[in-house]
């Protein structure tokens, strides 16, 4: 019992100096650092070093004004410089020449010119979705023309409403596999979850399969050793650790691989909000139930799945990769209940919000209602127009979020967003049983997206992300039976509850806001 709490004590420091939090102390305490030596040892010349440092900050500041980008962005770049002027700055221009996120967008930008050619859109598929509804026939020419993601037909999606589901699904699917598995997830822990799919993966091995899987750096904090993919590769499967962290030498680093990935021989597919840990299973309780959600895809849509896997497999790879040996044939013949499926990803070097414009697509064109589940809500200004304006409009506009959050900071962040959008006629709810990680939208009964995508920055802007659009497949219904099935066990936010809410709680709030583009 001792060495079990003071593993968790090592797990919460280690959490605490590799976050954004520890970086953000590192620099306080520079500042005043430098402060003070400055005072003490360069007493003669401070008012030179601070001058330099004025002009340099006034230099910086306009360029940031002058720069493309968000708005809040711009405006959290220049409270750090306004606020730490010899820090601000310097990290500023340390975030702004970093080699490593030059290489990167170079690199991912190369990997899509070898994958379009197999990402052709047909042209058969446009101009039946142009004749079923131009709207979404218009993200559907963005979504391929854009970005290289087609839209498919012929394709069955399976929505899984717990992550339990998701589970069952996945290990039955993961047997089947004869010829490559490929996953790519976020959050990956030893448990019963992923000790299952482990023994299923070297069964697969030792079968001659092909197994691919990859996870994101930060897992290597608290969660698995170091040296883990060592550890895997001596049971046949090959396997990377994404953008390993190394804290404060590299700002690519802030760029995580958030997807939820699995491939298996190019025919079935799974993504969703669902990691690889017990959590997500409820097999360990950690914020009362966890709610999340998934879809399995079935048919020609899975073959987008595939290369977004195979993008980011390569990023640090010399080899060139044999694509085409990972791609199924299409189904022949057209099966019209089936609807139109597109597989997206958002990249942060891409130059494209990918993510937030299907999100605002969905809004902007809802007819009837939009109904939201997101465990965060720290929004930018286009999206609260977003929102509000389509609640004004008369859609009924509606958001699920957890009740007992994940991170306390980042609940307090959403909470300053409440009266803003009750005001504007958005519904808020909160589920009573415990923690929402669901990322899904769904409207009007044809229409619905679900991915890893969530409603705040770092989904939004910084991360690694993708997602499913589902439009015109029965399997839509079955989302908002869902939603409606969990808002029955939600509490709704009045505005008297938010206008109650305790002095501290506020001022943390709007304080902590200050920085919500780094959460």
């Amino acid at each position: 019992m001792h060495n079990e709490a003071r593993g968790t004590a090592k797990k919460g420091l280690f959490r605490i100096i590799f976050s954004r939090t520890g970086i953000i102390l590192l620099l306080l305490l520079l500042q005043i650092g430098i402060f003070i030596g400055t005072t003490i040892y360069l007493t003669e010349y401070m008012a030179y070093i601070y001058g330099a440092f004025t002009i340099l900050g006034i230099i910086v500041l306009i360029y940031i004004i002058n720069s493309e980008g968000n708005p809040a962005f711009k405006m959290t770049w220049m409270l750090c410089v306004l606020a730490l002027p010899v820090i601000g700055t310097l990290f500023y221009l340390f975030a702004k020449t970093q080699f490593g996120t030059r290489y990167m967008k170079h690199r991912l930008a190369h990997l899509k010119l070898e994958t379009d050619p197999y990402m052709e859109q047909d042209q058969n598929i446009v101009d039946a979705i142009w004749a079923s509804r131009s709207a979404n026939a218009q993200l559907a020419y963005y979504l391929s023309n854009q970005l290289g993601f087609p839209t498919y037909r012929n394709t069955e999606v399976e929505y899984f409403p717990l992550g339990e589901d998701k589970f069952r699904a996945m290990t039955g699917e993961l047997k089947k596999a004869r010829k490559f598995i490929f996953l790519e997830y976020f959050i990956v822990e030893e448990g019963r979850m992923w000790n299952t799919i482990l023994d299923i993966l070297k069964e697969k091995v030792r079968e001659g399969v092909e197994v691919r899987f990859m996870y994101d750096g930060m897992c290597a904090i608290s969660m698995l050793p170091y040296n883990y993919p060592e550890q895997i590769r001596r049971y046949g499967i090959k396997c990377k650790m994404v953008s390993p962290v190394k804290p404060f030498l590299s700002t690519v680093q802030n760029n995580r691989d958030h997807r939820k990935i699995c491939v298996i021989d190019g025919k079935v597919g799974f993504t969703g909000g669902v990691n690889l840990a017990d959590e997500y299973i409820n097999e360990k309780v950690r914020f009362g139930h966890w709610k999340d959600t998934a879809v399995m895809l079935k048919g020609d849509a899975v073959q987008s799945l595939t290369m977004m896997f195979l993008q980011m497999w390569n990023v640090d790879e010399r080899r060139a990769e044999g694509y085409g040996k990972y791609l199924t044939e299409k189904t022949p013949g057209l099966r019209r209940e089936l609807g139109y499926i597109i597989p997206y990803g958002d990249s942060p070097f891409d130059d494209e919000n990918v993510g937030e414009e299907v999100y605002f697509h969905i809004l902007n064109h809802a007819k009837k209602y939009v109904h939201i589940m997101t465990p965060y809500l720290i929004l930018d200004n286009e999206m609260i127009t977003t929102l509000t304006r389509a609640a004004k409009s008369g859609i009924e506009v509606a958001v699920i979020m957890p009740h007992i959050p994940d991170k306390w900071y980042a609940f307090a962040v959403a909470k300053t967003y409440y009266k803003e959008l009750i005001e504007g006629g958005v519904q808020i709810f909160e589920y009573t049983p415990g923690f929402v990680h669901a990322k899904i939208f769904v409207s009007d009964d044809d229409t619905a997206t679900v991915g890893t995508i969530n409603l705040d920055y770092r989904s939004l802007y910084l991360h690694f992300e993708c997602g499913v659009f589902i439009y015109n497949n029965s399997e839509v219904d079955k989302i908002e039976r869902d939603f409606q099935r969990t808002l029955a066990k939600c509490h709704k936010v009045t505005l008297m509850e938010v206008k109650k809410r305790t002095m501290l709680t506020k001022i943390m709030g709007q304080v902590l806001r200050l920085f919500a583009p780094l959460m």
